[in-house]
């Protein structure tokens, strides 16, 4: 995730099917012109994915979606802003909220509860004992490269004479998750032992393969399993919280999670007990912070035991004893400075997944596991400009993509997605470039890239059309295709590349109506320039660790004046900063990240004087600690 591009957290693309019927269609996926705002409220049973619905009102450039509002009883230890907050993520009452505010280690549940963890556990504590070779093989992302390290460092801690290996397939040549010829590749180097981590609760033929050649194959996921346990790969253990027939309370764990219960797990097995020695519970506790880099990176829902792993996890990012992870502070310059979940998405998460899109994960690996202090420093270096490089070619391919689609006419009313392809565009990078471009045009995307006859592909989409369903309709055209509602992937033959668009962007037309084409966001509660004091802004501070299902606090400001032109920040210029006065006289500074343009196009005919209302996210400066938030969205006042 990075500012203007990638997974923005919280980030919703589409409003829900009630409330689109208030809107009247906007091309491109932005309201042109202020003071042209429309209100209506939804019926009670509405809800959205982030809260329920109370009034949809149009903004500048996107649609808030107005939380209903609850009754908040009277706090004296909260101020009234920070109340209406808590009512409207459903913490009005004072125990749930204590709960979410101050999570424990408590919380996180027995990982004995995981289908299969025993005896997973007890297969890796002998092969490990009796000196078999462990090959540990994980996702390319920041997911499976962090779930690969918490089970490298655990079985190495508790078996220093353990025979482990690692293993990270190629994004481009190989693909995601298990593969059956590196299984097969695996088994002729003598592994005994293969446990996935963050992959392979699909892989059906990888487990035969693992099966025929003598190795036991241990799967630990968290991706959507087959809905049979018939489906099930036949492997030696499945640790999975989904999967039919779980009693695990919690089923959201990201891939790095599930390698946390499986570390702890394996610990109190061989302690013997369910405590542990100092020395394991020390590194079980830093390995929280491999598991919050991946929780976070992942975009999986933070609340439940993915709240408590990043909110302890992040804490322990700055004290970690793990070189590559010190290395990769150092150079995403956070040595001098806490850790939050948008340092993870904007600064740590990209560079470690710049190496899998741009070279070899296995770098990553290298970096958390064996490295040298020395040379963690310059694999974190590489990193850095692997992900210079990942932001240069994202940047070209999408101003490309932006350029193609409006002269396809992809970009109007009446063609509802986005389908392109070209042969040079870097496959690796090509599914955050759909992001950006559903940011922007607020419709599916697919983008494509060439290697040799086929075009391999990823998607985004909107919220209510469902990517997997609609490349499974379009399955004869396509050589593989495959994912969830939001994000796919898929591959073709040349030849087919108009067959396929013309088909997919026919099902985008039937499932999006034109009133559906502008982008929306959450708003917590109603405020004015006066309530954002600096004791308000650190309570609702306490929400975070911000990220999915539980987005950064929006708050919208009703009848500030703008009291003057906005003036330009950063070297290009690209951001703007806005003073604000509320009606009782108080002055606010508001940061508008990546508003320029933004401004030159929809708000230009603001002048100083002008009451606005607005729809910011409440923060402190990390200059000066003032109050400073960040505009998201504005209009012009009624």
């Amino acid at each position: 995730m990075e500012r203007g591009g990638g997974k923005a957290e919280g980030m919703s693309t589409s409003i829900s099917e009630r409330a689109g019927t208030i809107v009247d269609g906007v091309p491109g996926g932005v309201t042109p012109g202020a003071g042209k705002a429309i209100e209506s409220h939804a019926p009670a049973a509405d809800r959205g994915g982030d809260g329920e619905l109370g009034a949809v009102v149009r903004g500048l450039t996107r649609l808030w979606k107005i939380r209903r509002a609850a009754e908040v009883p009277a706090s004296p230890e909260f101020e009234p802003i920070v109340g209406r907050v808590f009512a409207a993520r459903g913490l009005a009452d004072s125990a749930a909220a204590r709960e979410f505010l101050e999570p424990t280690l408590k919380q996180l549940h027995d990982p004995g509860l995981l289908p299969d963890i025993d005896k997973a556990a007890g297969r890796l504590l002998y092969a490990a004992a009796s000196r078999e070779p462990i090959v540990i093989y994980g996702d390319y992302d920041v997911d499976g490269v962090t779930a690969t390290t918490i089970l490298y460092h655990t079985l190495r801690t508790l078996e220093p004479g353990a025979v482990i290996d690692t293993y990270v397939p190629h994004r481009l040549d190989e693909g995601y998750g298990l593969s059956s010829d590196a299984i097969g590749e695996l088994a002729s180097r003598g592994a005994k032992v293969i446990v996935s981590v963050d992959c392979g609760v699909t892989a059906v033929e990888p487990a035969r393969v693992a099966r025929e050649r003598g190795v036991d194959l241990i799967i630990t996921d968290h991706h959507t399993p087959p809905a049979s346990a018939a489906d099930m790969p036949g492997c030696f253990a499945l640790v999975h919280p989904r999967v039919p027939g779980s009693k695990y309370p919690f089923g959201e764990l990201s891939g790095a999670g599930v390698a946390f219960k499986l570390a702890w797990r394996l610990a109190t097995t061989h302690a013997g007990s369910g405590k542990v020695g100092e020395k394991m519970r020390g590194l079980l506790l830093d390995l929280l912070a491999l598991a919050a880099l991946g929780t976070i990176a992942d975009v999986v829902p933070l609340v439940g035991e993915n709240r408590v792993i990043a909110r302890f996890g992040l804490s322990r990012i700055k004290t970690s004893p793990l070189v590559g992870l010190k290395a990769l502070v150092e150079v995403s310059g956070l040595d001098g400075a806490s850790v939050s979940s948008e340092d993870v998405g904007f600064k740590l998460g990209p560079r470690l997944n710049a190496c899998g899109r741009m070279g070899h994960a296995r770098e990553a690996v290298e970096m958390f596991t064996v490295a040298t202090p020395e040379r963690a420093k310059e694999i974190a270096r590489n990193l850095s400009k692997l992900n210079r490089d990942r932001q240069d070619t994202e940047k070209k391919i999408f101003e490309q993509a932006v350029q193609l689609a409006e002269e396809a006419g992809m970009t109007t009313p009446d063609r509802r997605a986005i389908v392109l392809a070209h042969e040079t565009w870097h496959r690796g990078v090509v599914g955050i470039v759909c992001s950006r471009l559903v940011e922007r045009f607020s419709r599916p995307t697919i983008l494509m890239g060439r290697d040799g006859d086929v075009y391999h592909g990823s998607g985004r989409s909107v919220e209510g059309f469902s990517l997997a369903e609609a490349i499974e309709a379009c399955r004869p055209m396509l050589r593989s295709g495959g994912g969830h509602a939001m994000a796919a992937g898929l591959s073709l033959e040349a030849s087919r590349i108009g067959e396929f668009t013309e088909s997919f962007l026919a099902i985008a037309n039937r499932a999006i109506a034109p009133d559906r084409l502008v982008g929306s966001l959450w708003v917590d509660t109603h405020a004015e320039v006066e309530d954002l004091t600096e004791n308000a802004v650190r309570q609702l501070a306490a929400l975070a660790p911000f990220g999915q299902s539980n987005p950064s606090v929006r708050v919208r400001l009703t009848r500030a004046r703008v009291v003057d032109r906005p003036r330009a920040l950063g070297t290009q210029g690209k951001h703007l900063s806005l003073q604000l006065a509320g009606e009782r006289g108080r002055h606010v500074r508001v940061v508008a990240w990546n508003w320029a343009n933004l401004w030159d196009r929809f708000a230009g005919d603001i002048r100083a004087g002008t009451m606005i209302e607005a729809v910011v996210s409440p923060k402190l400066s990390d200059w000066n600690g003032q109050v400073e938030p960040e505009l998201l969205d504005l209009r012009v006042a009624e």
